[in-house]
């Protein structure tokens, strides 16, 4: 049975580590809540050796923290904030407990900050690359509202579901992008190398090349001699679009003609409504106004065209002409989430409204993605397969015509 180190809270509010045998990190966090601790965190004992330390490496970051970093530091400041603890105690405890030099040298920055009189907000707030502005606009309304502990508390719920969100994506889409990896790598192996090696043989006998032989022959020869040039005129022109992107203008043409791709577009626009909603809902929740909420959610989505109707939204909302209807005029979000967001307005429940359609949304995704990879990687193996069947089949129809000729 594996081993898990683990940090928790006593009665007493005191820190207790230790080590535990458990089949999995929940079932040590489950074990100390019925001995009556809090539970801080919980990982794998194998974590402290080199081989550990390299697989949790986090390459290019910097000095800044990643997302997980950010989510168990949220965790850890609502759990002890909720036991009682003050919050200089709380962020030297995150301090010393930190499990990599990066996350402790942000953190101390953040504490330091924190006892020279500055508001946690405000501290983070100077960790921009660290914290994003829905990040500290949540914390800042914490604060203010003396629901510092509540506030983290949603936050962390926040960052975790985003998390689980973008980590199903990527998941799912490792399988079948190794599947075509594969299958273009096979393909382009015999048609320049395994092919050629024929041509010799052909020439020789002085027999006349099938058709389709000749076509795979002139292929091949075609992805030898272009295929480099290919590749590299490839990234210049990833490198170009890449910097036509930073124009605003640009930008939002490409968004938008990407959310209304077949396939790729339906899944593009319950993500992104999924992440609108969940952020929505969470600053409102915590006390946020509207219109404050609308421009935090702004930074959050990562898309020029969404931006562009939150902005048309916000706008309607200062005059009073409500959210739903510019949403919907622009055609970003799917219908759903415009009805629940309009049912929400009319009721004066929007927060709960956009936490629910939040719901909804994510686990449309997450089937979504599902029945997509499904139906990838069948039919990624039926092309590699009947194109691999086109080449070796050019290679018997040749074959076959010359032990015809050697038979005559």
């Amino acid at each position: 049975m594996p081993a898990f180190r683990y940090t928790a809270l006593d009665s007493a509010g005191h820190v207790q580590r230790g080590v535990m045998e458990a089949i999995s990190e929940a079932a040590v966090i489950e074990r100390l809540q019925r001995q009556g601790q809090i539970p801080m965190r919980a990982e794998p004992a194998g974590r402290g050796n080199f081989l550990g330390e390299l697989m949790s490496m986090e390459f290019g970051r910097g000095k800044d923290l990643s997302r997980q970093d950010v989510t168990n530091v949220t965790r850890e400041l609502a759990t002890m904030l909720s036991a009682g603890q003050d919050l200089d105690r709380a962020l030297r405890f995150i301090v010393d407990t930190s499990p990599s030099p990066r996350q402790k040298l942000v953190m101390d920055r953040i504490r330091t900050k924190v006892r020279g009189g500055s508001a946690l907000a405000v501290a983070i707030g100077q960790e921009p690359k660290s914290f994003s502005k829905l990040y500290v606009g949540l914390v800042r309304a914490g604060e203010a509202g003396g629901t510092l502990a509540e506030t983290l508390d949603h936050l962390s719920a926040l960052l975790e579901r985003e998390r689980q969100l973008v980590s199903t994506v990527q998941s799912a889409m490792i399988y079948p992008a190794l599947l075509s990896i594969a299958a273009v790598g096979s393909i382009v192996l015999l048609l320049t190398v395994v092919l050629p090696q024929f041509v010799p043989m052909f020439e020789e006998s002085g027999a006349e090349i099938p058709l389709s032989t000749q076509l795979m022959i002139g292929l091949g020869h075609i992805v030898a001699v272009a295929g480099p040039w290919f590749i590299v005129a490839l990234f210049l022109f990833i490198l170009g679009f890449r910097q036509a992107l930073k124009r605003p203008s640009v930008r939002e043409r490409v968004d938008l003609f990407l959310l209304h791709v077949p396939i790729y577009g339906k899944l593009a626009r319950v993500t992104l409504a999924a992440r609108f909603c969940r952020t929505l809902g969470t600053l409102l929740q915590n006390g946020v106004p509207l219109i404050t909420a609308l421009g935090i959610v702004k930074d959050a989505l990562g898309n020029q065209a969404a931006l562009t109707a939150i902005e048309k939204a916000s706008n309607s909302a200062k005059g009073g002409a409500g959210l739903s209807r510019p949403l919907a005029d622009a055609d970003i979000f799917p219908l759903r989430t415009i009805h629940l967001l309009r049912l929400g307005e009319e009721t004066a429940q929007l927060a709960p409204m956009a936490l629910r359609a939040a719901e909804i949304h994510e686990e449309e995704t997450r089937l979504t993605v599902q029945r997509l990879v499904a139906l990838l990687v069948p039919v990624i193996t039926i092309v590699m397969g009947a194109a691999v069947a086109a080449i070796v089949g050019s290679l018997l129809t040749a074959m076959l015509s010359l032990n015809d000729l050697a038979a005559g």
